[in-house]
């Protein structure tokens, strides 16, 4: 993940083609064709050794035969000698390849797998192979063979499929969009999604990016890559494959829940990506988020000549979850003074079948002027006394005096069947998107991309206080299992587990036989009025399947009885599977609760995904679940919770009373701490939960497990695609005069913690650590400081351990290559020259030298004079900005000195 040297391959000053060639209809030729006609300002230079020339252009025999070194080659070669080719290139000092040739293999030996290793060892960046090519408008290079060129725009698309790519190059080319770049993947041998996700979310001339996946290799990389853009612009991708012929059998029904389409469509909404299901909807959203910035609300406005075109417009808003928007008195009036009596009088805004252009302009600027709604929908039906280019123009009219009157003008989205091209340019030219139909689908893309960003940024609420999971404890118990071969956990180990993990459970007692029953059977009746039987065999999945749980037993001789009747009954239905013996559990009665299931599945490009639904035995039948990727905060569980179908009887209806939905979204909270602690766990089943009024309390449960392919890294399950939040680099610190200081990672539900600190700090301090004076803390400001993607960046608070404050912070953000950090540090004033400023940049330096990176960097002001001495305590070199005066550079080089930071004084 690094968005090293890919600046040559947008904007590269010079490029060889390699295997140009003059035969028409080759891959060479086309590629030759339309490097020459994309306008590319550099050199071009053309490699093949059986031309002298093409086209007047020399063409020589080996790369290294050129004359000099170009920054990017075009490969459109046979595949056997592209290996060659692309190291001679990195050989000479080329610094990016973009590799066309296709090749049927995959896996070892695969071409993408040599060109991987040499890109590797190299450090040349190569695209591809099996690609379409890339497109950079604005520097005039089409390294492609795609048939329309490419207007310059600010768009990006990023195309796993070089099919996909072209569809959009020609639906581009009819609508005159234009692209900041476009690139086919390919095989990614080398440069992926991760990559060029960073490249175009730091690109001032993008305005969203459009993404085609099939498959994503690296999820780490994409996930981290993938919320840092979405953060800033709209990315929207398609995702194919979501219909797989057949589902891989499963252990537990957790996993048969978790198919790999809706894993990714997890990924997608927890990344906050806009996901569309084809490309139509692509296109729509395309024409919506290219022209549209966000705006806030979901309220529709709709004008319209026809009322049956009005009626299919509202129809299909509220299919997709708009909103119809009210008519405000105020408006209602100008409507009624201007607008002949046949008009609707109510939205849709029907001003009827012989509406001219200016009954348009009059309904459209009063609904615009409106704060009834948020967006206007125009939708137009061309008659003999409503012509489209007229109407059109007033339209474009209307809207441009609104933009230019209004600090927060409203998008206006449009409808124009019977459309001319006349028409279409004046929409184009003034940006405003227009349909053929599925304007309510633009509308509602940019609704729900405003929506994703928002809840990015959105402050989840605190966990319990009390909430202290025995972490020790649980791991000891997987341990032992592990130790002892097992690879699922016996009823017994699983009430251990749960409990250090405060999530409440039936509890199991083991019987090994019918006659060992009676005593925990007597002591669960006791107190609970009756007990269950469940069979006990690590052969056997589903236990009512086979007549292996009996409920409602109220004696212990009946408890016995069963046990005895169902060892029988079950080695005789299942002779191959190894009873040993049954678990005794008390008899959970809630009339009111609603069944549920949550667990955790492992999937194989995610890794651990929480799912949660409707329990029971038909769970699979019913199909009611929604799945999130770990880690889950409060907000994030309730978001879950929200997209399943179950959460309607979670709430009152009828006589039943409203279950305990914050005591769900705790449990599943709990389970993906969890699942981020121990990362042994491979599957975990919760079925049935019972909820009610009264909270929730598991039934039955199973774990899977297996050896950690990854050893714990500071307690983080290595296998989670988003960081998990790094517990094991709290620590608690006792400064030199006796302050107890708590030392912690940054957590999204500190934003309280940091403003009041911040409220606390002198305007000096602020303007020495922000190199400007900080006049309010916006939520903006500071979720961007407590919403921390720990891929990327550290950030350790350090809280009075007295009085709940925060007194003073850390943190280090890691640049694209992952080889350097760039640090910031401040305090509140009383605790300056105490030590904790020296212990927090120490813990600093330790993590950077636990990630691997070989230098930690920073600017510091002149005036800073107490930071600038610490830095050199701490071995920093300091030296003046060249760039800017009055700021000092300061750098600790981290290679060659593993034992840093234990060797820097506490």
């Amino acid at each position: 993940m690094t968005t090293r040297l890919l600046e040559c391959l947008f904007k590269p000053k010079s490029v060889a083609l390699v295997g140009a060639s003059g035969r028409v209809g080759s891959l060479g030729r086309a590629v030759f064709d339309n490097l020459r006609a994309g306008g590319f300002k550099g050199t071009l230079s053309l490699v093949n050794p059986r031309h002298k020339e093409l086209e007047g252009l020399p063409c020589v025999a080996r790369i290294s035969d050129l004359p000099a070194v170009p920054e990017l080659v075009v490969v459109a070669a046979p595949r056997d000698v592209v290996p060659a080719l692309v190291a001679e290139a990195a050989a000479i000092g080329v610094k990016g390849a973009i590799v066309i040739t296709a090749d049927p293999e995959h896996g070892v030996g695969s071409l993408a797998a040599q060109l991987a290793e040499i890109a590797r060892t190299t450090g040349i960046r190569v695209v591809g192979p099996n690609c379409l090519g890339l497109v950079s408008p604005r520097s005039g290079l089409d390294a492609s063979f795609a048939a329309h060129r490419a207007l310059p725009g600010d768009l990006a698309v990023i195309s796993q499929s070089g099919a996909v790519a072209t569809a959009l190059l020609a639906w581009a080319h009819e609508r005159k969009v234009g692209f900041s770049g476009l690139v086919s993947v390919g095989d990614m041998a080398d440069v992926d999604f991760a990559d060029l996700l960073d490249y175009f979310a730091l690109d001032h001339q993008t305005r969203a990016i459009l993404l085609y996946v099939e498959s994503i290799g690296d999820a780490k990389g994409f996930m981290s890559a993938a919320r840092a853009a979405a953060r800033v612009k709209p990315v929207i991708v398609i995702k194919s494959g979501r219909h797989p012929r057949a589902a891989k059998a499963a252990a537990t029904h957790t996993g048969a829940l978790a198919g790999a389409d809706a894993v990714y469509d997890a990924a997608f909404r927890r990344a906050g990506l806009l996901r569309v299901n084809d490309i139509s909807e692509l296109f729509a959203a395309a024409e919506a988020l290219g022209r549209i910035k966000a705006f806030t609300g979901d309220r529709a406005a709709i004008l319209t000549n026809g009322g049956g075109l009005g009626v299919i417009t509202v129809d299909n808003l509220l299919d997709l979850g708009g909103k119809l928007a009210e008519i405000s008195p105020e408006t209602m009036a100008i409507l009624n003074a201007t607008l002949p009596v046949t008009w609707s009088h109510a939205n849709p805004v029907d001003i009827v079948g012989d509406a001219d252009a200016h009954r348009y302009r009059v309904a459209l600027t009063a609904l615009l002027d409106d704060d009834a709604n948020d967006a206007v929908i125009v939708v137009h039906c061309p008659t003999a006394l409503s012509k489209s280019e007229a109407t059109a123009k007033e339209v474009v009219a209307v809207v441009q005096e609104h933009r230019r009157a209004s600090l927060q003008p409203k998008p206006v989205f449009v409808v124009w069947l019977g459309a001319t091209q006349a028409s279409d340019e004046m929409f184009e030219a003034a940006r405003i998107p227009n349909y053929r139909s599925g304007a309510t689908r633009g509308f509602m893309h940019v609704v729900r991309w405003r929506e994703n960003r928002d809840a990015l940024m959105a402050v989840p609420p605190n966990l319990p206080a009390d909430f202290e999971p025995d972490v020790a404890a649980a791991r000891s118990i997987v341990a032992d299992a592990l130790a002892a071969g097992h690879t699922w956990l016996g009823p017994v180990a699983i009430t251990g587990l749960l409990e250090a993990y405060d999530i409440p459970i039936a509890p199991a007692r083991m019987a090994a036989t019918p006659e060992d029953v009676a005593a925990p059977a007597a002591a669960l009746i006791a107190q609970h009025g009756a007990c269950v039987i469940k069979i006990l065999s690590p052969d056997i999945t589903h236990k009512s399947d086979v007549g292996g749980v009996v409920l409602g037993l109220e004696t212990p001789e009946a408890a016995v009885a069963a046990a005895r009747a169902m060892l029988v009954r079950i080695a005789a239905a299942k002779p191959q599977a190894r009873l040993e013996g049954v678990t005794v559990h008390p008899m959970v009665r809630r009339p009111h609760a609603r069944e549920l299931i949550a667990g955790i599945a492992e999937d194989p490009t995610f890794g651990p995904v929480i799912v949660f639904g409707r329990g029971g035995k038909a769970v699979e039948v019913i199909n009611d679940r929604a799945l999130a990727l770990p880690p889950l905060d409060l907000r994030l569980a309730h978001d879950l919770i929200e997209r399943t179908r179950v959460v309607r009887i979670l709430r009152t209806y009828r006589d039943e009373p409203a279950a305990d939905i914050d005591a769900t979204a705790l449990l599943l909270v709990k389970l993906s701490q969890l699942s981020a602690d121990i990362p042994e766990i491979r599957e975990l089943d919760l079925n049935p939960i019972l909820c009610d009024d009264k909270g929730v309390i598991v039934i039955d449960a199973r774990i899977a497990i297996a050896p950690a392919q990854s050893p714990h890294q500071h307690g983080s399950n290595l296998r989670f695609a988003i960081a998990p939040y790094p517990k094991g680099w709290e620590r608690d610190l006792t400064l030199r005069d006796g302050a107890k200081i708590f030392l912690r990672p940054v957590r999204p539900e500190d934003e309280g913690l940091y403003r009041a600190f911040f409220e606390s700090v002198p305007a000096l301090d602020l303007r020495l650590r922000f190199f400007a004076p900080v006049k309010e803390f916006s939520h903006t400001f500071v979720a961007r400081l407590t919403q921390i993607d720990y891929a990327r960046a550290f950030a350790i608070c350090a809280i009075e351990k007295d009085t709940g404050f925060m007194v003073g912070g850390v943190r280090l953000i890691k640049d694209a290559e992952a080889t350097s950090g760039e640090y910031a540090i401040l305090l509140r004033s009383d605790y300056k020259g105490r030590g904790l400023g020296w212990n927090l940049m120490k813990l600093m330096i330790e993590y950077a030298q636990d990630e691997g990176l070989a230098r930690i960097e920073g600017q510091v002001l002149a005036k800073n004079t107490t930071m600038l001495t610490m830095c050199e305590q701490l071995g920093f070199r300091v030296r003046d900005d060249p760039q800017e005066h009055g700021i000092k550079l300061v750098r600790l080089n981290l290679q060659g000195q593993p034992d840093l930071a234990a060797r820097l004084p506490v």
